[in-house]
């Protein structure tokens, strides 16, 4: 079976799962607990704290563990709009085509007072610094926009984003779970105020987060309880998954360079195996784009069938994100960049990591052409195309 849905998730790696074992079997105290195990737990608690905190740019006591990217996303956005309001400020800005995380607490928001304004991401999938300085008012709380689209791979141009927030006194956040272990990050020299990250994107285990504040942001509590993550994050940490997240973006960090230049020939490779395939588009900014990342549509099918052909010939891929795989609607990403939704009905992402091969690559170019034509023959859409000549 060859894999290439590596952004929905990773396989945990063995430095990762070494890394869990002794908190499972050994150091199995709660780092709350006062007596020589539970010190020890803590102990191994802050270690990967400064760990997760180095590969950041980030200081140990601006890191916050959850359980994903997700509640790093909510909890963000939440209290700082929450904290926004009360200072009389209740606008917020986003983009059309951040994860549902993101999007589904702005709706949440909206519905409780907030306006939000969704930036245009363009036909290239990248946020405009002037589209973002043109939007934001005296009464902006807030500004989250994705350091990487999860779909389609685009590379937002977080630096600059942050800059304009910040001439105009305002905090900056960038869900990072697709860019945290494959692209070289550091909050302080980028001028991030806010990030969030998942483990399991950079094989470590699922289940795992963390949310960066900077040191000066209030942080209110997101879950009462007890007193854990500073008496901001109740509820007994998950100390293996911490323990295997933290070693698992070491790793990446430390092998960044390597893993991107194999992964970046291996998705050249498949993009331009892809191409000439007629009525085909790869979706997104071919030069701001994630190392793994290729994202097409094939007018004329319907992107579940070539899912399923796909599998039945061992080739594990998606349509989109995994968190919205439930759903018959065209992916709201590629709405976002204009794509008509009947070929965004037919899209394909393939995601690839370190652990794929250029045999995978060749493999996949060799049956992903005849399962197009294959299902183009019987499709009537296809069919109708082909009479009025527009492939």
């Amino acid at each position: 079976m060859i894999y290439f849905d590596n952004a929905a998730t990773t396989c945990v790696s063995k430095t990762a799962l070494d890394a869990m074992m002794p908190a499972l079997t050994e150091n199995y105290g709660n780092p709350s607990s006062l007596h020589l195990l539970g010190q020890t737990s803590n102990q191994a608690l802050d270690e990967a704290r400064q760990t997760v905190a180095k590969c950041l740019g980030a200081q140990p006591n601006e890191i916050y563990f959850t359980s994903g990217g997700s509640e790093a996303d909510n909890w963000a956005i939440t209290q700082m709009a929450l904290q926004g309001q009360k200072k009389g400020k209740n606008h917020l800005i986003t983009t059309t085509f951040e994860h549902h995380a993101v999007l589904h607490t702005m709706k949440r928001l909206e519905k409780n007072g907030f306006e939000v304004t969704y930036l245009d991401v363009h036909e290239d999938g990248v946020v405009r610094p002037e589209d973002l300085e043109a939007a934001i008012r005296p009464e902006t709380a807030l500004v989250t926009i994705m350091y990487a689209n999860n779909e389609i791979g685009t590379i937002q141009p977080v630096e600059e984003l942050a800059k304009v927030c910040h001439d105009h006194k305002v905090l900056f956040h960038t869900d990072a779970v697709q860019a945290v272990g494959h692209l070289p990050i550091d909050v302080k020299a980028q001028g991030i105020d806010m990030l969030s990250l998942s483990g399991h994107k950079f094989h470590g285990p699922k289940g795992v987060g963390a949310l960066y504040c900077r040191r000066g942001v209030r942080l209110t509590n997101f879950i009462e309880g007890g007193a854990q993550e500073r008496n901001r994050r109740a509820g007994t940490e998950n100390l293996p998954g911490i323990c295997g997240m933290a070693a698992a973006l070491q790793e990446a960090c430390d092998n960044m360079e390597e893993n991107n230049a194999r992964v970046s020939a291996m998705r050249d490779k498949l993009i331009a195996g892809i191409t000439p395939i007629p009525c085909t588009r790869i979706n997104g900014s071919l030069e701001h784009r994630l190392p793994g990342n290729v994202n097409a549509s094939f007018e004329g099918i319907e992107g579940e069938s070539l899912l399923l052909r796909l599998d039945l010939a061992g080739i594990c891929a998606s349509s989109g994100s995994a968190c919205t795989s439930g759903s018959l609607d065209p992916s709201h990403v590629l709405l976002a960049i204009g794509t008509p939704v009947e070929v965004a009905h037919g899209s394909l992402r393939l995601s690839l990591d370190e652990v794929n091969t250029m045999e995978e690559v060749d493999y996949c170019l060799e049956q992903l052409p005849k399962i197009v034509e294959l299902l183009r023959s019987m499709s009537p859409v296809w069919e109708q195309m082909q009479k009025e000549g527009r492939c």
